[in-house]
């Protein structure tokens, strides 16, 4: 399917480069479409009163580009859970984690047994798992949950990364690739599920806490998996920032996020592509983290990208909202598909070579060099 970063390096255990053997996807059943989401969202929250506030919200999801988003809280489950629909209520952290514990492996072991069924080898050939989850934290955590889940060897060795935000997506795919690379016959269970039970929460009462409630219009659940074989900019420390608090997990998108990362992009693609001698962006098919509307309009401008180069980004981001961590996958899959129907050369576009962005907090940026293996004909 296609290999990560493009050098082979002397000593290499895993016998070649480390390639994507599969990729597999999955959402909660319930759908809000964003139309209607402002709507609702005054609604269940019992916030119906705040009209200035609900209009003000109602414009940001019009602007916001996505057209539907899947959620595991449903408005039943609102119902049973209210302090869930709080604002500010410090007795609501014991509910959003247990609902966490319980549903964040189940999400990622959907999407896993999609990729384990498309790699179509054995289970028990997975050595590796790497789990990434914004929330769920326990001990033994969803890692350990998620190998009984699936069958997997009690022996499979184990790496869980909780709370790293929305870059994740590259940062798994790094470690994986130095574990596919360095042991022999490794091959890497990739899981990342996200949901946004640690952070739903009702409407601020003041514009101070806006930004939080832009969250609330932007952030989806999913959960993506992927078998695997063979840095931060600076000064922008608290342009994205978030918090576990008694009332759940809270973040901050400072308005300068879109600019921050617009700026620094073409330094990422100049480090990365440098030693292979491209320089012409265009000649790059493109997985970058939907972090939002003006921040992929201003890569686009700012790298001067043709429309098509992040419309399956822009797709997905459509479709699905921001998922965190698991929505580079969902790109990765949507190009894969792509191509294929398409009748590619690749199953980058028809191109040779791709660049992943994850951007999440810190501002932090993982870049990773994709090379585009041939379609099998």
């Amino acid at each position: 399917m296609g290999s990560i970063n493009g050098t082979v390096h002397k000593g290499n255990k895993g016998g070649g480069l480390a390639s994507l053997l599969a990729i597999g996807t999955a959402n909660p059943p319930n759908v809000v479409y964003q139309d209607t989401f402002a709507d609702y969202f005054f609604r269940v929250t019992n916030s119906e009163g705040k009209v200035e506030l609900k209009e003000k919200f109602k414009r940001v999801c019009e602007k916001s580009m996505i057209r539907k988003r899947h959620f595991l809280l449903t408005e039943e489950k609102l119902k049973e859970n209210p302090n869930l629909c709080s604002f500010m209520d410090h007795a609501s952290l014991n509910t959003r984690h247990d609902i966490m514990v319980e549903e964040v492996p189940k999400l990622g072991a959907k999407a896993a047994t999609k990729s384990l069924e498309e790699w179509g080898r054995p289970r028990s050939e997975i050595t590796h798992i790497i789990f990434c989850s914004r929330g769920g934290v326990d001990l033994p955590g969803a890692d350990y949950r998620i190998i009984k889940l699936l069958g997997l060897s009690p022996s499979t060795k184990r790496i869980m990364l909780y709370m790293q935000g929305c870059f994740a997506g590259g940062s798994v795919l790094r470690i994986a690739k130095d574990l596919a690379e360095n042991n022999e016959n490794a091959r890497v269970l990739i899981v990342c599920a996200e949901l946004t039970v640690i952070s739903f929460r009702g409407p601020c009462k003041d514009n101070e806490n806006f930004s939080n409630m832009i969250g609330q219009a932007i952030f989806a659940d999913g959960a993506a998996a992927a078998v695997v074989g063979a840095k931060p900019i600076p000064e922008t420390e608290e342009q994205i920032t978030a918090h576990l608090r008694e009332e759940g997990f809270t973040f901050l998108l400072n308005n300068q996020v879109p600019t921050s990362v617009s700026m620094h992009i073409e330094k990422t693609l100049v480090t990365a592509f440098s030693p292979l001698g491209i320089s012409d962006w265009n000649s790059l098919f493109f997985v970058t983290h939907p972090g939002g509307r003006a921040i992929l309009d201003q890569i686009e401008e700012k790298l001067d990208l043709k429309p098509e180069k992040l419309r399956a980004t822009r797709h997905m981001f459509s479709e699905f909202g921001n998922m965190s961590s698991a929505s580079v996958f969902f790109i990765m899959d949507e190009i894969r598909k792509r191509s294929m129907a398409d009748g590619l050369r690749t199953f980058g576009e028809g191109l040779d070579y791709g660049v992943l962005h994850g951007f999440g907090p810190g501002i932090t940026v993982e870049t990773v060099v994709l090379f585009a293996l041939p379609l099998q004909t």
